[in-house]
This record gives C-alpha cells, structure tokens and sequence, in this order.
C-alpha cells in the first residue's frame, strides 16, 4: 500500500492486521513516519518477537509449577517492546516498569536476569550502566521521575543536544497515567524540555479497571497540556512502532524536547500471575484482539513479501524453544529464596528497629520449619 494520513483519533499503523504493507503515515503534524529494513531486518525482528514470547510463556509456567514467586505477562505486547527496544540507539538509556522483559532482550542482557528477580534470590542482576537498562521499577509510575531527572543530568553534562547524543525513554502502562508520579515527570520535563520520551503501553486494563475507567480523552492527547506534543501507535505493529520511537528518541536528543507516545496495544493474559482476567473481561474481547496479534501479522507479511518459508519459522520455533529450556534449567538450578535476606540492605548502617524485626521473622520462621518436621 501507499502513504497515507494517519486517521483522525486513529494511529499510525505501517502494517496492517492482514499483513499488509504501509509504505509511510503522515500524523496531523506533518511528522511522516515510515521504515526502511533489509530482508535480514524484517526476519530478525520477527525472531525477536517470537523469541520473548516463548521465554515468557516459559516464565508463566515456571510460576505455575511454583519455581517463581510471581511472573508478570507481555503476552500481546511483543510488538511494542521489541519494536521500541529495537528502536534505541546504543547511548539511549531506558527506565523499565517490571513487564519490559522485551525490552530488556533487546538490550543485549541475558534472558535469565528477570527470572532470578522475580524467583526472589536476587535484585534483577544487570548492570543498569552496562547495558543502558535500568532496573525494574514495581512502584507503579515512579521510574519516570528517575527517568526524567537522569534526562535532566545528561543535559546538564552535556551528553545530548546533538544528532549522537543521549536519549531517554520512560515505560509504563496506561494505569500509571493517573498517578501523581507520572504527571510530575510529565511537568518537569515538560518544563526542562528534557530528552525523554514517555512510552506508554496502553494494553487497555489497569490490572481490572478498563481504560474508560481511567480517562475520558485518548491518553496521548495528554501530552498538549503539558507542552510537548503526543502521539498514538499501533502497539501491535512492530514496524509503526519502531519508526514512531526512533523519530521521538531522535528529536529528544537534538533538543527537541519530550514526546509522549502511547502504544495502543492489548494484554492477552492477567496483570500478572496472582490476577484472574475472566472476572472482570470477556472472552470475546480477547478473541477479537487475537485477529490483530503481532507475530501473527508478521508472519503474514513475510509469506506475503516471500521473505520466509516454512523451513524458516519452524527453525525460528526451535530456537526459541531450546533457549527455552535452556532458561528452565538454569532457573531450577537457582538456589532456594531466604525469606530472611529481605531485612539486608535496608539501612546502610543497619537500625536496631530492623535487627529486632529479623530476629522476630527468625523465630516465627524457625518455630514454622520445626513444626512441619513433626
């Protein structure tokens, strides 16, 4: 297909449901958005996503099996963490929530470094400066106010301003939108026209509550009313969404100022392993969002343009697979949590009020162990 105008409260969107090709959006702006990949590109974007949904859905059943204490899903989102993640450059630092597992794949950082987080033996591992990959944030919207202030620093120091400085990008989800963190780094950065872009998935739930539960205008026209502009993706597009955070990263680090973009996209399963999405959702609903999943379209596409055949999705299926089973092994061979450790590190020069609290924890632990012996 041609060009177009991206539609009128729709979004921009370079490939279609069906799979079909877009060649280029213009939003209202005149921003035009397009991309331009090699064949190579096009399959291994498609190996990202099939590869992140395989480890998580490896890390759902690792939970299940009790080996995690909690997992939380991004199934559905492949194309709007992998689509961004791919869309940073190399100097581009990112602040996660605790679902961009994506992301964090396509940084480079080992695949097994959340499942040690959220099996409780460790703080997640990654080395934040290493890899331009902050930890993970639980705090819901906090790691926006970090982002934004390290934004600030990097402008201070002089790391941006120029077509090869430093970009930040800032996830969340479209819960944390109505929270008083997220405004304040909306206002601050709006303010300090800092190089951050604020990357919203908008999967629709914020854990029950539907997205007409939260606001009453698109999430991205949010933006206007703090000075920088918004923009809405096809969050199942991996290509819109790439092309979408590559000119915000890019205008951000040439003193651009903030762009906040929602990706407008669908959870596929629970907030996280503790939720049970069918008290409060449809079944329908889910099915109709299936129609529009992101690998699916992919796929469709590269049959579609001959870019791959049978031969290559199934030798895309094993590896991520046996990388798979490679990551359940390695979790099994993690050492058992110590409930106890959650008391270290609390207060650099301890407290007596915290030693008192582990030594209570250690005889209610110790009584509990003792009469499960008996």
């Amino acid at each position: 297909m041609s060009g177009g105008d991206a539609p009128a409260g729709g979004f921009v969107q370079l490939l279609t449901p069906e799979g079909e090709r877009v060649d280029s959006v213009t939003t209202a702006d005149g921003t035009k958005y397009s991309v331009d990949f090699t064949d190579e590109e096009y399959r291994e974007l498609y190996r990202d996503l099939v590869t992140v949904r395989r480890l998580d859905a490896e890390a759902t059943a690792l939970q299940r099996q009790g080996e995690l204490g909690i997992w939380a899903s991004l199934l559905g989102q492949e194309a709007a963490q992998v689509g961004s993640g791919r869309a940073m450059r190399p100097q581009d630092m990112a602040f996660p929530t605790y679902r961009e597992h994506g992301v964090l794949y396509t940084r480079g950082i080992d695949p097994i470094m959340p499942f040690g987080l959220f099996r409780g033996v460790d703080q997640g591992g990654w080395d934040p400066n290493e890899f331009k990959f902050n930890t993970y944030t639980i705090v819901i919207g906090a790691q926006t106010l970090h982002a934004t202030g390290y934004a600030m620093g990097i402008t201070m120091d002089g790391k941006t301003g120029n077509p090869d400085g430093e970009a930040v990008i800032a996830y969340f989800g479209d819960g944390a939108t109505s929270q008083g963190d997220v405004n304040e780094a909306f206002v601050w950065a709006g303010v300090f026209h800092a190089p951050i872009v604020f990357f919203c998935q908008n999967n629709q739930y914020a854990i029950s509550e539907p997205l007409e539960r939260q606001t009453r205008v698109p999430l991205y026209r949010r933006a206007a009313g703090y000075g920088f502009p918004g923009v809405r993706v096809d969050g199942n597009d991996v290509l819109a969404t790439y092309a979408v955070t590559r000119t915000a990263l890019d205008q951000a680090r040439t003193g651009q100022g903030p762009t906040l973009i929602e990706a407008y996209t669908y959870r596929m399963g629970a907030h996280t392993s503790s939720d049970d999405p069918t008290r409060y959702r449809i079944a329908s609903e889910v099915e109709s969002w299936k129609a529009k999943d992101p690998i699916a379209r992919m796929k469709a596409f590269l049959t579609r343009q001959q870019l791959a055949d049978d031969a290559f999705f199934g030798e895309v299926d094993e590896a991520a697979k046996t990388l798979a089973l490679s990551l359940r092994d390695r979790v099994l061979a993690m050492p058992d949590p110590q409930p106890v450790t959650m008391f270290d590190n609390a207060y650099p020069h301890g407290s007596p009020e915290v030693d008192a609290q582990r030594a209570q924890f250690e005889r209610y632990q110790a009584s509990f162990e003792g009469s499960a012996h008996q």
